[in-house]
């Protein structure tokens, strides 16, 4: 009897990391495969477009509006091989499996595996929502059908995605600028911001004084504890505080009905309060009582991982994928606060074995979905399994940001499950007369203070909310009073007057921000980080310290939005339009009708988006949209202007432009007028005397450069080095940085030049180049001091003549360079290279990052042509030196090859001893490799290594905050160890 052949079943998953996870828990017979996220979409430019549809004039739309939008869906070309393989493993399986996430993207991707790959064995669908042995085997046990409504409301997004996009983007390039995009949640969120800086834009400060008091208990049962009061009333009247001053005049706000305290009048009463007895008026206690926050949804993930851990949104998006396919966490993707039993259980018994029984919560806390639609997942984000493994059980397998978030999610979901925290909070009022005196009479005043007791900690012991470290929270949170009745004497034993300032409202944070949207109903977990990353790479907003400063740009966009397309970017009909998509995945409305409603318009229903751009294209004023109003500059005749090349003001014929970086509310009357004081356009510095063509100083867009020429373009160009202004160049100097890029010489048949480069000073001969450590070197640099550098090695050792942009350390393994490529910018550990995608942005790329994308799509270099024969042609070469050194006598080739031979073991030696005991390199020795720093970088270390001065007082010179340049010359200091100790 023939034997027959055991069953093979093909799973599917998303991401590589989670195929490898879940292969582990399926036994013979299962082949797990990653489709590496989406296999096909909507064509992203005309090259994608099939030839038979090029014709077609809504193929650049990739939906066919005349035909119930269908939409034309094409294989990536970088998909095409990932495709193809899993077209040959499904043609071997006898059963596939469509294991990807339980949302409306996961729905789809599944859905479109089905549709590429054509099956003709049986198809399930198989959902969980961890990665765990029992989570694994339930779900196979338990397999259902494609959910068609989640795909038709995850087609329905994208399309409305797609016709938002493409056909409103075209208005801002026409109106605004080229290059920018609008989208359906993105322009809502960059109108967020940008109405916040109009309002501190609007801001005006006011100023107030009040007095504090060190008060002193003379009580025995107080037993002389001090504590602070605030000064409250004189002679009657509330002071005022910043809550009373209006924020657009800084005056205070009619019938405020409050004493404004001044300067003087603050001193004096100060000075008359010192060491007099106080009374206590009034003091009332009360308890209170505080309850553990519900476990984490996606938003609140984000929200605490930047208050407590300071990660972006999608760092903290990418890490929680990172744990939730390594098996550590549950979906993260969620906006259910709901845990199902076995979590409750599992939470319950760890606080009992860890904190002990008085600190579980009587009853099992139960948290109610926070979100009227949640639908993307069925529980809250918490640890994974029946029994949550604790984060120090952890500390060897967990990477750094892995172990720092598992343990913010460990700590939440426990303490979900702890008692109530308890306290008495006290207010205490204080009564008195301030001392008469040559300057003052005497007043009667009222003074304020209040503390809190924590009598019980409960969940706080645990976990508090936006801090790091509970210990240390709660302390802080615990301000405790003496204990003081009606009648109790108090003494001001220290007494000072203190100024104040109202400050304007506080920028968003990526945190607050997506506070914000979730508040407003608009967008869904799932589109929060990359919302956050698309209007940052976008230049819509940038980050200052992790404050999100909207850009003129951004400014320019809302005002086009709202004065023409309101409803596109109106918080309520955003927020309706999930509620429409969600009723889509319910089934109770369908994909066709909406989108006609939404982009045709229907018997006067829907957005009719369509004709809308149409009726409203010729009445935009692109002049006027791109004319930002600037409060501190009314009455002044400057205008701020957003052009083609960027912001700008204009008071009359005279021109400025607006500096990179500057944020809106920091453009005042005195800085504009500052800027309209530098030299603007062109300024002819004399003649070449050999050609006899005019050499112009001019300010670009991107630095201050000087020409050979008023030609468009000009016969030469040159950058002005670091430190130079255009105000102080001279005929000269001018004409001298017009000879670079120089010829030095020639060496080994290639000529040698000294060229000024984006990234600093270097060396070129062919293709090989050696960075110089000053700009000035460039016109000094002699070939013999070239060839010297030739000889030394390159920074990294790899081939790469010029530094990397950025580099990753990891540990155990090689580190990951960022270099700029011909085909742009890309990543390699020198094994596998991945060029980035647009949209990918240089500044917002983590080490994180970095190595999800070499591992998910990093290919091996291919080998030049004949690059195999030339090693052979040296191999070839070396026997033949070899015969030359024969015929030398025996023993003076003896000597040669001992000295050889030392190095040698020296070199073998040094890599086994730990780097830490390498004698640490003088600057004189690293001061020639500082051409592998950035610009910031570069100024940075030579004025603290070379200066002597404290980072604190370079970083503002450089525009950096203290912390950020600590780092910054921590890392650069390991890049010049490394240049110089040869990579």
């Amino acid at each position: 009897m023939p034997k027959t052949s055991p069953s093979k079943t093909l799973v599917i998953v998303e991401s590589p990391a989670k195929a490898k996870t879940i292969e582990k828990y399926l036994g013979q017979g299962y082949a797990v495969e990653s489709s590496v996220g989406h296999i096909r979409d909507l064509p992203r430019s005309a090259a994608d477009i099939p030839e038979k549809y090029k014709g077609q004039a809504w193929a650049r739309l990739g939906l066919d509006v005349e035909h119930d939008f269908q939409p034309l869906y094409v294989v990536s070309p970088e998909k095409k091989q990932k495709v193809a393989q899993l077209r040959k493993l499904a043609a071997e399986a006898d059963e596939i499996i469509l294991a990807t996430d339980d949302d409306r993207e996961g729905e789809s991707i599944a859905w479109h595996l089905y549709q590429e790959l054509k099956p003709k064995v049986p198809v399930k669908r198989m959902v969980f929502h961890e990665i765990t042995r029992e989570a694994i085997q339930a779900a196979i046990a338990a397999p259902r059908q494609i959910d068609r409504n989640l795909v038709e409301a995850q087609e329905a997004r994208r399309a409305v995605d797609r016709l938002y996009g493409y056909e409103v983007s075209p208005v801002l390039w026409r109106k605004v600028a080229p290059k920018l995009s609008a989208g359906r949640v993105q322009s809502v969120a960059t109108r967020m911001l940008v109405e916040r800086e109009r309002e501190r834009m609007r801001f005006v400060a006011a100023t107030w004084w009040d007095v504090v008091v060190t008060a002193q208990a003379l009580t025995a049962q107080a037993g002389e504890q001090t504590f602070p009061a605030r000064l409250t009333e004189v002679q009657g009247e509330r002071l005022a505080a910043g809550k009373d001053f209006d924020p657009l005049t800084g005056q205070l706000r009619p019938g405020a009905g409050v004493r404004l305290l001044g300067e003087a009048e603050a001193l004096a009463i100060s000075e008359g309060l010192k060491g007099q007895t106080l009374k206590v008026l009034t003091a009332e206690e009360k308890p209170f009582t505080s309850r553990p926050p519900a476990p984490f949804i996606t938003s609140t993930l984000q929200q605490e991982g930047s208050r407590k851990l300071r990660m972006s949104a999608q760092t903290t998006m990418r890490t929680a994928q990172r744990l939730y396919e390594g098996g550590y966490i549950t979906y993260m993707r969620t906006d259910s606060t709901n845990l199902s039993s076995e979590a409750v259980n599992a939470a319950r018994g760890q606080v009992k074995d860890m904190y002990g029984a008085p600190y579980l919560s009587p009853q099992p806390r139960v948290y109610a979905k926070k979100s009227k639609n949640a639908q993307e997942a069925h529980e809250a984000i918490r640890p994974a399994g029946s029994t949550f493994r604790t984060p120090e059980q952890l500390r060897g397998e967990l990477s750094g940001d892995e172990w720092r978030l598992y343990d913010l999610i460990w700590k939440r979901t426990v303490a979900s499950q702890m008692s109530d925290a308890r306290g008495r909070s006290l207010r205490v009022r204080l009564g008195g007369q301030t001392a008469s005196g040559q300057t003052a009479d005497s007043v009667p005043v009222v003074l304020n203070a209040s503390g809190r007791t924590i009598d019980f900690p409960g969940f706080l012991r645990a976990y508090v909310e936006g801090s790091d470290d509970p210990a240390a929270a709660l302390e802080d949170r615990d301000t405790p009073l003496p204990p003081l009745k009606a009648g109790d004497a108090v003494r001001a034993q220290d007494v000072k007057a203190e100024d104040h300032e109202t400050q304007p409202p506080a920028r968003y944070t990526e945190a607050s921000l997506v506070q914000a949207l979730e508040g407003a109903g608009i967008g869904r977990p799932s589109t929060y980080a990359s919302i956050l990353g698309t209007i940052q790479d976008r230049g819509y907003a940038l980050k200052k310290g992790t404050a999100l400063v909207p850009s003129w740009t951004a400014f320019a966009t809302s005002a086009l939005l709202e004065h023409h397309f309101g409803t596109l970017v109106d918080y309520d009909f955003t927020a309706k339009m999930e509620e429409d998509l969600d009723e889509i995945a319910g089934g109770r409305e369908h994909r066709v009708p909406y989108l006609r409603r939404f982009y045709l318009g229907e018997e006067g229903e829907g957005m009719a988006l369509k004709p809308l751009i149409e009726r409203q294209m010729g009445e935009i004023d692109a002049r006027g949209i791109a004319t930002i109003k600037v409060p501190k500059l009314e009455g002044s005749g400057i205008e701020v202007r957003v052009g083609r090349y960027g912001p700008y003001m204009q008071r009359g014929e005279d021109k400025a432009n607006l500096p990179e970086g500057m944020t809106p509310d920091e453009l005042t009357l005195e800085v504009a007028e500052e800027l309209f004081s530098r030299p603007q356009g062109d300024r002819v510095l004399g003649e070449d005397p050999e050609s006899g063509h005019p050499v112009l100083a001019r300010a670009g867009r991107y630095g201050p450069y000087v020409t050979l020429g008023n030609e468009n373009p000009p016969l030469r160009s040159a950058s002005l080095f670091p430190g130079e202004k255009l105000e102080d160049m001279t005929l000269e100097r001018a004409l001298q940085l017009l000879t670079l890029p120089r010829l030095i010489g020639t060496s080994e048949g290639e000529e040698v030049w000294a060229h000024n480069g984006k990234f600093g000073p270097y060396l070129k001969r062919g293709s090989d180049s050696r960075s110089l450590a000053t700009h000035e070197q460039l016109f000094t640099v002699t070939l013999p001091e070239a060839e010297a550098l030739f000889q030394q090695p390159k920074f990294r050792g790899r081939g790469v003549a010029a530094a990397p942009l950025a580099t990753y350390e990891y540990e155990g393994r090689t580190p990951i360079l960022l270099k700029s490529g011909r085909f742009g910018p890309y990543l390699t550990d020198g094994e596998k290279n991945a060029t980035l995608r647009k949209g990918e942005d240089l500044n917002t790329l983590d080490p994180q990052r970095a190595r999800d994308i070499l591992e998910e799509r990093g290919k091996e270099p291919q080998k030049k042509p004949g690059k195999a024969g030339t090693k052979k042609a040296a191999a070839s070469k070396a026997p033949a030196k070899a015969a030359a050194s024969k015929t030398a006598p025996k023993k003076a080739a003896a000597k040669p090859a001992a000295k050889k031979a030392a190095p040698k073991k020296a070199a073998s030696k040094s890599a086994k001893t730990p780097a830490a005991k390498a004698a640490p390199l003088t600057w004189a020795q690293l001061k020639p490799f500082v051409g592998v720093l950035s610009e910031p970088e570069r100024a940075l270390v030579t004025a603290t290594r070379e200066q002597g001065r404290k980072v604190e007082d370079v970083a503002p010179e450089l525009g950096l905050d203290v912390k950020k340049a600590k780092g910054m010359a921590l890392q650069a200091s390991k890049k010049l160890n490394q240049a110089a100790r040869g990579g």
